[in-house]
C-alpha cells in the first residue's frame, strides 16, 4: 500500500520514531518494548500484522508492555486500526511502509491537517501528540491520563510506566519546522531583472533661510525696487528713516511668508 505523505509530516514521524526507539534507521522498525526484539522467534517486519496481534496478548506480562515498531503501537491501538482502517488487513507484513502508513493515520487522528492549516495551536497539537506517544511531552500544563501534569512531563505521567523522553523545547522546534514545511511557498522572481529597481531619492541637503544666499538677493532686490518705485512716484519723502521702515515691513513679511508657506520656500529653493 502507497501512503503520500504530506509535507511536514515525513520530519514528524522521524522525530517520534528516534523518541520512541532511540534511532530513525531501518532498525528501528523493529524494536519491541523494552528492546526484547531478539527474544522474537523471527523479525517484527517479517511478521504479518494478525502475528504481531495475536503475539503481543503476552508481552505486557512477560516485557512490561505491547508496544510494537517503530511508532511503539499498543496492541489495543493495532485492532482499532484493523477495525478503523479499510484498506488494512491481518495479512500485511508489518514491515516500514505499513508502519509509516499507520504513523501517518495517527497523526491525522490527531489532528495534523488542522495543526497545518493554522486551526489549532502548536500547544495543543503537541498536546494530542502526548496523547498518542507517551515519549512526547505536553507543551503547558494540563489534566494527564492520571493527574494533572506539568509543561515537559509525559501525559501517562503518573501510571508508573511511561515519561517523557524529550524536552519541549525540542518539540516546539520541530513542530515549527513542520508547521513551515506545511505552508505553500511564495512566489518570487526567477531573476534580478524581473524585480524593477527601486529609484531613491537624492539626498539634497537644504540651506538654513538664514545662510542662503540666493534668500537675501532675492530680499534686498525687491526691497530696492519697492523704494525705487515710490520715489519715482513721489507718494512719499524717502529720506534714510522711511527707507528703513519701508524694507524693515518688506523683511518682516518675507520672512512671514517664507516660514508658513511652503510653495514660497520652494520656489527660493530653500526646501520644506
Amino acid at each position: 500500500m502507497t501512503h503520500t505523505m504530506p509535507p511536514g509530516a515525513a520530519l514528524l514521524l522521524g522525530f517520534i520514531r528516534e523518541a520512541e526507539v532511540g534511532g530513525k534507521d531501518r532498525g528501528s522498525y523493529e524494536v519491541i518494548y523494552a528492546h526484547r526484539q531478539n527474544s522474537l522467534q523471527k523479525p517484527l517486519t517479517a511478521m504479518t500484522l494478525g502475528e504481531v496481534i495475536a503475539a503481543q496478548k503476552t508481552w505486557s506480562k512477560t516485557h512490561g508492555s505491547s508496544a510494537a515498531g517503530a511508532y511503539q503501537f499498543m496492541r489495543a491501538t493495532l485492532v482499532g486500526l484493523l477495525r478503523d482502517v479499510p484498506w488494512l488487513e491481518e495479512g500485511q507484513l508489518f514491515e516500514p511502509g505499513l508502519q509509516d502508513g499507520l504513523g501517518l493515520h495517527l497523526l491525522n487522528r490527531r489532528g495534523f491537517a488542522s495543526f497545518a492549516s493554522g486551526e489549532i495551536t502548536l500547544t495543543e497539537f503537541g498536546r494530542r501528540l502526548a496523547m498518542e506517544w507517551a515519549s512526547l511531552p505536553v507543551l503547558a500544563e494540563t489534566d494527564g491520563d492520571r493527574r494533572r501534569v506539568k509543561r515537559g512531563q509525559s501525559y501517562y505521567a503518573g501510571d508508573g510506566l511511561n515519561r517523557a523522553l524529550v524536552k519541549p523545547d525540542e518539540v516546539e522546534v520541530v513542530l515549527r519546522q513542520v508547521f513551515a514545511a506545511s505552508r505553500p511557498s511564495e512566489a518570487v522572481p526567477d531573476s534580478a531583472e524581473d524585480v524593477p529597481p527601486v529609484m531613491a531619492r537624492p539626498d539634497v541637503r537644504r540651506k538654513p533661510v538664514a545662510r542662503s544666499g540666493r534668500f537675501w538677493t532675492w530680499l534686498l532686490t525687491a526691497g530696492g525696487t519697492t523704494i525705487t518705485a515710490l520715489k519715482e512716484l513721489n507718494l512719499v519723502a524717502l529720506d534714510w528713516r522711511v527707507q528703513l521702515a519701508i524694507l524693515t515691513t518688506i523683511v518682516g513679511f518675507a520672512i512671514y511668508a517664507i516660514s508658513s508657506m511652503p510653495a514660497v520656500r520652494d520656489a527660493l529653493g530653500l526646501g520644506r
